[in-house]
């Protein structure tokens, strides 16, 4: 069976937490991205991630200002993340278990997202 390292999605794209939601959702769009990684403070630190769920649920049906809305008080952190290693079954059952449609594939550092078109796209296992 595939591993999350056969198809996962690179390069990573990354934003700061510092970052306005207007400024990700720009990269979103230009990117044709449904989320971002966001990028540790530090050495220490977690990575965190933003999709574009979390714009529409916490900023713009709340009536909140993506011009002044930083990453950082809408993203996730620290993020479910994912072996490179792990089959696609397991990284099936994190997602099922944990409701998630993406993670960073991360083994020392972050080597790529995984999502469930990803997922789709490479395993098309109905088919067999």
């Amino acid at each position: 069976m595939q591993t999350a390292k056969e198809i996962m999605s690179t390069p990573v794209v990354t934003i700061a937490a510092s970052a306005t939601v207007a400024e990700a959702m720009q990269v979103m769009k230009d990117k044709h991205l449904r989320g971002l990684m966001v990028e540790p403070a530090g050495q220490d630190d977690a990575f965190g991630i933003v999709t574009n769920t979390d714009v529409i649920y916490k900023v713009a049906a709340s009536g909140k200002n993506p011009d002044t809305v930083k990453i950082g008080d809408i993203m996730t952190k620290p993020c479910i993340s994912v072996d490179p290693d792990m089959t696609v079954q397991e990284v099936c059952q994190i997602f099922a278990n944990n409701h998630l449609h993406r993670a960073p594939v991360i083994k020392d550092k972050v080597l790529g997202v995984i999502t469930v078109i990803d997922i789709l796209r490479e395993t098309m296992w109905w088919q067999d």
